[in-house]
């Protein structure tokens, strides 16, 4: 069974092959419409969401499958009943379902009984799906992955682990800027440099935000305070602060650097206004290409028929 766990399972082919299927439903929408007609794919979310919720929803939607959308307090994963029997009753029902949890070990335990695939649409460890689309989106901007270098600067959670896996399987260059003590996960990074030894990935872990953005092609944040630690957001805000992007750390980037942000955005916190509203950003072509992809995606696991 193939699920998408995490951007380490996929191979550089993988990501070819997915990121060339999102340029063909980019550009030719109407030949996909019905690839998915004979699926019903269950969206699981205990975590509310946004972009990965109607991302998924819409896609599912033009490549003719069905959604049923089902919330933490319809569920309760774990408590009003095992994880695995949801996993096994859903199983029955639904040909597929996207998964955001909260914790990433619920996660692990749900596709152990799940005998059908599973996306990870966000876990506290790992956002892959947001990732594959920001590496897709950087490669449509910049048609090159030598010489390019990434920064990310901000709170080492589930999106800069997956952009490390992500950077360390593509060969990529990463500087990751975070304070003393918000570092991304230590076994992360330590496959991640274990990738690198093949890929020649250069990826390098810094506290200082302005080292890391130095003649950067790509400049990344996200919130200081990530989804169920919103209790630390106050007191994370003066740790941070010398980690906010802004128009003085952007100026030591590459000229024509472009700024990404995964949104939500708490805009004057760890973006400025000026850069996310700015001629850097992508920020929301960015949330743009998360349509794109995940329908590729989607085709990849779903659909036996599909041309890669």
């Amino acid at each position: 069974m193939r699920h998408f766990t995490s951007l380490e399972n996929l191979s550089s082919q993988d990501f070819s092959d997915i990121f060339r299927l999102a340029d063909e439903i980019r550009n030719n929408p109407l030949k996909f419409r019905e690839v998915l007609s004979d699926k019903n794919i269950g969206l699981l979310f205990e975590k509310p969401s946004l972009r990965t919720r109607v991302s998924f929803q819409v896609g599912i939607n033009q490549l003719g499958g069905k959604v049923i959308y089902l919330s933490s307090a319809e569920v309760q994963l774990g408590k009003r009943e095992a994880t695995s029997d949801v996993a096994k009753t859903l199983s029955k029902y639904l040909d597929g379902v996207i998964l955001r949890t909260f914790s990433h070990n619920t996660f692990l335990e749900f596709i152990k009984s799940s005998t059908i695939p599973v996306i990870n649409g966000l876990t506290d460890l790992l956002h892959p799906a947001q990732v594959l689309s920001d590496l897709y989106t950087i490669y449509k901007r910049k048609k090159k992955w030598k010489e390019l270098k990434i920064s990310f600067i901000g709170d080492g959670n589930n999106v800069c682990n997956s952009l490390i896996l992500g950077s360390a399987k593509l060969g990529l260059r990463l500087d990751i800027a975070c304070p003393l003590g918000f570092e991304p996960d230590k076994d992360i990074v330590k496959r991640a440099l274990k990738i690198s030894q093949s890929s020649r990935a250069k990826i390098r872990i810094l506290n200082n935000p302005k080292l890391a953005v130095k003649s950067s092609d790509v400049l990344y944040t996200d919130v200081w305070a990530s989804m169920g630690k919103e209790e630390e957001a106050v007191f994370r805000r003066d740790i941070f602060k010398e980690f906010k992007v802004d128009s003085q750390l952007l100026r030591l980037a590459k000229k024509n650097c472009l700024v990404m942000h995964c949104l939500p955005a708490h805009r004057g916190e760890e973006i400025s206004e000026e850069v996310i509203d700015g001629r850097h950003s992508i920020v929301f072509e960015q949330a743009q290409n998360r349509l794109y992809v995940q329908k590729a995606l989607l085709i990849w696991l779903f659909s036996k028929n599909h041309v890669l």
